[in-house]
């Protein structure tokens, strides 16, 4: 039976997408098939789910003539329990009985729809593409197409229709390819995350009267929050699932907005809006976060107002702000900001949230920053690597973070790393950069190793501390060992200074080969046997001048007893803070530097999460024996061939 019912989704997907072949083909590209497919698609759900109430509807709100908009949808939804409607006396199987004026007709009935949707069809510039077709002489045949097209609940429950609309949608990617990228999430990956995110709600979730809000800061088309409702509603089929989402592209918030309709969600569960410049759920927090931001892009437009945020503290942005570049870390501090703090009943927020390796160290100050908030609020549970090809946008390596407010008592304290990278197998054809799927045994392995927690296989988990990622650069120098040499260009770098005269040249005279450190008192003594002044900065510069490498001194010193570091020889030592600095100078420096110095107090904090380097297996080099056997080999194989050539 559920192989029948698969199978009839898949069919009704493939009939809607041979508009394309049927109809568009030749007059729009193939890459925006799906510009045009979708929103039709749209349009015959809406239609269907309101088909047996639409005369009613019509009739009441016929009788509030003169009530404000918001208020008849108010009443519409009181009466019927619709909360979207159509006014309008067309449907497409009408407009599609004439093909007079069919432009102005599907106009008509589009307006129609309660103004709290009206938005779809702006955002999916729906009128334009109208008129495409019409100048084309085919909006006709694709109305008529649609308006034959079962696609009312009976036939399609909102998960089936949520499906036909998902395979519409991968088919409109596998089109467009890269730029899909931009707004869509691949369902494996949202899996993932949203099996991860849940798995502790097990008991908090049990009953009738649970409730539970999930946001997405980053909705796109509204996968993510749709797979997490449908997750949670599996573990319990009376949860009381509220969905919350924003999105910038109109293109994707249609799609979102549109999406969450057909299968039966608020009209008003996403708004359009810059979440960087304005948060529209200002002042709200949620069960559950999801957001995949986008990877790398510059937000120095927003940089206004997010700094004008930032300067509010305890303000979401006022932990520290990344560079302009990469807008990333805006959107993880963000998320954190929405979770719901901890509570005595054992409950709090979680969150996932989808990067690239940039967050994970970049050194400038406001990513630091951040990441320090996160690990000293102990807010980071875990970071899964994902496998590379895993975003229809971009085949580089991705990462989750997984943040919550009220971590179990056995992962209070503690980060756990999990390396997915190698879990996944090769999709059948690529879609954009996605070349790779996590199927549903490589989900259970990650999830597993999640809930084992310190006892998972540590070939792919690792169970750290915040101050595992916590360090100090520690400068590291070598001291000089310097000799006192008199010479003609001592002479002159110090006849360019005023207190210095031809009675200092004889001092000069007497210091030469004397030790370097003692050159202050020297020269002071000296100067005064010869009735000279002798300034500090004389001094000083005296013994800039005459100073020369001399290997068999003691470290040198200047004036005032402070090391002198050599020419070239300085660096930063990073040293974790888990570790002493002493014992690990002597570990790790001085064994290969025994005139090594450092300035401990002088040492900076940072923090890096070098994810690969706690999964880093060293392997052994070859044995020189048989690297050997094979150059020999291989030699031989080219004389042979030279040889052959030779004779022909």
């Amino acid at each position: 039976m559920a192989d029948a019912t698969a199978a009839s989704r898949a069919t009704t997907a493939r009939i809607v997408w041979d508009t394309a072949d049927k109809y568009l083909r030749n007059i729009v590209d193939e890459e925006d098939y799906g510009d045009y497919i979708l929103p039709f698609t749209v349009l015959r759900r809406l239609e269907c789910m309101l088909a047996d109430s639409k005369d009613d509807v019509i009739k009441y709100v016929d009788t509030l003539t003169g009530m404000p908009q918001h208020l008849i949808d108010i009443a519409v939804k009181d009466k019927f329990g619709l909360g979207f409607y159509n006014v309008s006396p067309l449907d497409l199987a009408t407009i599609a009985s004439v093909d007079d004026n069919v432009d102005k007709s599907l106009k008509s009935y589009i307006d129609g729809f309660s103004h709290n949707i009206s938005d779809i069809w702006v955002s999916f510039d729906f009128n334009r593409r109208a008129k495409i077709l019409a100048d084309a002489n085919r909006l006709h045949a694709v109305v008529k197409h649609f308006s034959t097209l079962d696609l009312s609940p009976n036939t399609l429950s909102n998960t089936g229709m949520g499906d036909v609309f998902e395979d519409v949608m991968y088919r409109a990617f596998n089109k467009k390819g890269k730029a899909a990228g931009n707004f869509y999430t691949p369902r494996d990956a949202i899996k993932l995350m949203v099996d991860i995110l849940i798995t502790n709600d097990d008991e908090t979730l049990a009953g009738d009267r649970a409730l539970r809000s999930i946001y997405d800061p980053t909705a796109g088309s509204g996968g993510m929050l749709l797979v997490a409702q449908e997750a949670l509603r599996r573990m319990n089929d009376k949860v009381d699932v509220t969905l919350y989402g924003q999105e910038l592209m109109p293109s994707a918030f249609g799609l979102g907005k549109a999406d969450l309709l057909i299968q039966g969600g608020r009209p008003d569960a996403i708004k359009q809006g810059n979440t960087l410049v304005e948060d529209l759920y200002d002042g709200q927090t949620f069960d559950y976060v999801l957001s995949n931001p986008p990877f790398g892009t510059d937000w120095s437009a927003d940089e206004k107002a997010v700094r004008d945020q930032a300067k509010v503290p305890g303000s979401r942005f006022s932990h520290g702000l990344p560079s302009t570049a990469d807008g990333q870390m805006l959107f993880l501090a963000h998320c954190a900001s929405k979770l719901t703090p901890a509570s005595n009943n054992g409950q709090g927020g979680r969150a996932a949230v989808v990067s690239n390796a940039s967050p994970l160290f970049t050194a400038d100050k406001g990513p630091s920053a951040i990441r320090q908030w996160l690990l000293e609020e102990d807010m980071i549970d875990a970071i899964v690597a994902l496998p590379a090809d895993m975003f229809y946008g971009t085949g580089i390596a991705t990462y989750v973070w997984f943040l919550d407010t009220n971590k179990p008592t056995e992962r209070q304290g503690k980060v756990q790393l999990i390396d997915g990278s190698g879990q996944w197998s090769l999709l059948r054809r690529p879609m954009g950069e996605k070349r790779r799927q996590i199927e549903r045994h490589h989900r259970e392995l990650i999830v597993e190793a999640y809930q084992a927690f310190d006892q998972a296989d540590p070939s792919i988990s690792r169970v750290m501390t915040p101050e595992d990622f916590m360090f100090r650069d520690v400068p590291v120098f070598k001291q000089a060992r310097l000799g006192a040499r008199f010479s003609d260009d001592a002479v002159e770098a110090l006849r360019e200074r005023k207190d210095f005269t031809d009675g200092h040249l004889e001092v000069l005279k007497q210091l030469d080969n004397t030790p370097w450190n003692d050159l202050p008192a020297n020269f002071a003594t000296a100067a005064k046997a010869a009735g000279l002044k002798c300034p500090v900065g004389l001094v000083d510069a005296a013994m800039e001048a005459m100073a020369t490498p001399y290997p068999p001194a003691p470290p040198a010193v200047n004036r005032r007893g402070k090391p002198v570091i050599a020419e070239g020889w300085k660096h930063t030592e990073r040293i974790p803070l888990t570790e002493d600095v002493d014992e690990h100078m002597k570990r790790e420096v001085l064994p290969f530097a025994p005139d090594a110095c450092w300035d401990a107090p002088k040492a900076k904090r940072g923090n890096e999460i070098a994810f690969k380097r706690f999964f880093y297996v060293p392997t052994q080099p070859r044995p020189l024996a048989e690297i050997d056997s094979d150059v020999s080999r291989i030699m031989g194989e080219l004389s042979a061939m030279f040889a052959e050539v030779h004779e022909a």
